[in-house]
């Protein structure tokens, strides 16, 4: 039986600003768009707290039984500075700075944010579309908005008319915003001349001469709006209404906010039935943003060449710290929590690699069904993942007193408690063990040196010392000793 026709899954949807049952449009099927990386730059841990709050969203729902299309775009192009409204677009930005084409930039980048990903062991979504790769399907959606009267053209460019719009709709219903109220509160601004209002977005921007990302167009050569790039790759995969719309919370306004407008303007209804938004990850208190500099990469997380923390931290322990805060609630990081959620990690892990020494009994003292449901309760109440994790650690109570043998369980209730911990820790929260992590790598690092070692001996054999000594100096050179014996050579690690 499909396992979400027995649990009721509750999303604080930030539109209505309060939970509210989830019930798909299509039965046992789900669409779930989040807004992906602009890829600039390094991904750094704020924006991993987002994807990763996501990956927990879509395991769980998988989990549940759900056939999920996650779609999670690349944005590499139109995303300009200042909330995509004017400077640079940050991309073309670098390539001038490094002298390169920029889609070497957005090759980069897209590969260190997948790379970052899989060490955090998140699941790939189902489609990752590029802005890039949806130029048609932009320059289209911009055709119908001006067909219906939201939109003009001034000097080759198009903006979307908030104003008119407004009339007919509820621009700023996400964000809670009144028009009337930004349009009395807004000074006019260099550069937004053109307008008609400072509140009016950009669909699509007449190219400057020095702008090395352009396309042709009916109004000029340019490029897409930011905004508009969400709207023309969401709804083609999944449609002019889905289910699930997610990205940080700095994305609500004006972000969403004009997706929405977009997606009304030519659909005549809301493009999306819950909106989930993830709260930030502060670094000492402040405001994680690459554009600061305060900051953390997960490459200096995992190295521990870093001025914020102690030592280095595993993947699978700064995944574990993140969701040991509800994904809406902002979180801090830092050297003693991170040292705290190490502990409650290896405790964690522990207890489940230990599970296979508790006997079985012919009875159980232990009410297994109910503790676990309230994990599925914790996941069901928007992803509580910490009151999840609370109540894995008493699954870990309960492994501790059976192996003890001051409880007894039954080998079906056994079963159920090594599944339930398998399900939540591995599949549902996606840990990974970081012992069996080191003794992998552990177990490739002695194969390869092994073979060098064979390598070695058969250089000697063939009286070629010259190769046989310079395999010996270069492994003592990165700290690995070889030791020549009667028995053999052998290693060790210096």
């Amino acid at each position: 039986m499909e396992l979400h026709k027995t649990q009721t899954l509750y999303i604080y949807n930030s539109i209505s600003k309060k939970k509210e049952k989830f019930s798909p449009i299509n039965k046992g099927a789900v669409g779930m768009y989040v807004c992906g990386p602009t890829v600039y730059s390094n991904v750094h841990m704020g924006n991993c707290r987002t994807f990763l709050s996501f990956d927990l969203v879509f395991r769980y729902l998988k989990h549940l039984d759900y056939k999920v299309r996650y779609v999670r775009n690349i944005t590499d192009a139109g995303h300009l500075e200042n909330d995509g409204e004017s400077g640079e677009d940050p991309i073309a930005k670098k390539a001038k700075l490094e002298n390169i084409e920029p889609m070497e930039v957005v090759q980069k980048y897209t590969v260190d944010f997948h790379q970052t990903m899989a060490k955090f062991n998140a699941l790939p979504p189902s489609i990752e579309p590029t802005a890039t790769g949806h130029i048609i399907e932009q320059i289209e959606i911009i055709e119908k908005i001006i067909k219906q009267g939201y939109a003009y053209q001034v000097n080759g460019s198009v903006y979307f008319d908030v104003t008119t719009f407004n009339k007919d709709h509820h621009y700023g219903k996400l964000s809670g915003r009144n028009l009337e109220d930004m349009i009395s509160n807004t000074r006019a601004l260099a550069g937004q001349s053109e307008k008609k209002n400072p509140q009016d977005f950009a669909l699509w921007k007449k190219a400057d001469p020095g702008h090395i990302m352009r396309w042709a167009s009916p109004w000029s050569e340019g490029f897409p709006g930011w905004h508009l790039e969400c709207t023309a790759m969401s709804t083609k995969y999944l449609g002019q209404q889905f289910d699930i719309h997610g990205g940080g919370m700095d994305l609500k306004f004006p972000h969403h906010e004009c997706e929405i407008a977009q997606s009304e303007a030519i659909h005549k209804k809301s493009p999306v039935n819950y909106w989930m938004h993830a709260n930030m990850l502060t670094l000492n208190g402040k405001k994680m943003a690459k554009s600061t500099g305060n900051n953390i990469l997960p490459t200096e997380l995992f190295s521990g060449n870093n001025t914020v923390l102690s030592k280095a931290f595993s993947p699978g322990v700064a995944k574990f710290f993140m969701y040991q805060a509800q994904y809406r609630s902002i979180l801090d990081f830092s050297n003693d929590a991170l040292v705290a959620s190490e502990k409650g990690f290896n405790k964690l892990m522990d207890a489940y690699r230990t599970m296979g020494e508790i006997p079985n009994s012919d009875h159980s003292t232990i009410d297994i069904n109910t503790w676990r449901q309230s994990c599925y309760d914790a996941m069901n109440d928007d992803f509580n993942s910490p009151i999840l994790i609370a109540q894995l650690f008493e699954g870990v109570k309960y492994i501790n007193t059976l192996k003890e043998a001051k409880a007894s369980i039954t080998k079906e209730d056994l079963q159920v408690l090594q599944n339930t911990m398998h399900g939540f820790i591995f599949d549902v929260l996606g840990l990974t063990d970081a012992t069996s992590e080191e003794s992998s790598n552990d177990d490739k690092l002695s194969g390869a040196i092994e073979l060098l070692i064979e390598l070695r001996k058969q250089a000697r054999n063939n009286k070629d010392f010259a190769t046989s000594d310079k395999i010996r100096d270069d492994l003592q050179q990165v700290g690995i000793q070889l030791k020549d014996g009667k028995e053999g050579t052998s290693f060790s690690l210096s």
